[in-house]
């Protein structure tokens, strides 16, 4: 069973936490997603996780309704308070609560810092990473049996 600290470590470099302010302008939350080619960015405030924003958050509550990314604020489309996980914990459990609340970034969160993001792609990749594995084991093993019948 993966944990989270193992998943973050796979990112290597691309492990590193984007963040903006909740004071920041929708449209620097915008630049910092398309620059770092990622879809969400933490909102984190003296050290502290304040929410998420997502590029979804920005079309619906800010293009849609016609307002101006350059003036609506970060605070005011977040989601705040976002669940988040602890680098002990399992992936599998990562999986579930994605999956029972339609989940695509959860925050990891170590003694009240954030340490990292992991999301639904990291999920995926940690999965099929495990399935080789495990075809490798099956793989071994029946060719170890096969040679003493």
């Amino acid at each position: 069973m993966t944990s989270v600290k193992a998943c973050l470590a796979q990112k290597g470099t691309s492990a590193a936490v984007i963040s903006v302010r909740p004071d920041e302008k929708v449209v620097v939350a915008l630049q910092l997603m398309r620059d770092n080619r990622v879809r969400a960015i933490l909102v984190i405030k003296d050290e502290k996780l304040m929410g998420i924003i997502t590029q979804g958050d920005c079309a619906i509550k800010v293009l849609l309704p016609g307002l101006d990314a350059k003036q609506v604020l970060v605070q005011d489309v977040m989601t705040a308070n976002p669940i988040s996980v602890k680098p002990e914990d399992p992936i599998e459990a990562c999986t579930g609560l994605m999956a029972s609340r339609n989940f695509r970034h959860l925050p990891v969160v170590e003694a009240g810092r954030v340490v990292g993001v992991i999301s639904i792609g990291d999920v995926v990749k940690d999965n099929i990473r495990q399935m080789g594995q495990q075809i490798g084991f099956l793989e071994t093993y029946i060719k170890g049996h096969s040679a003493s019948l």
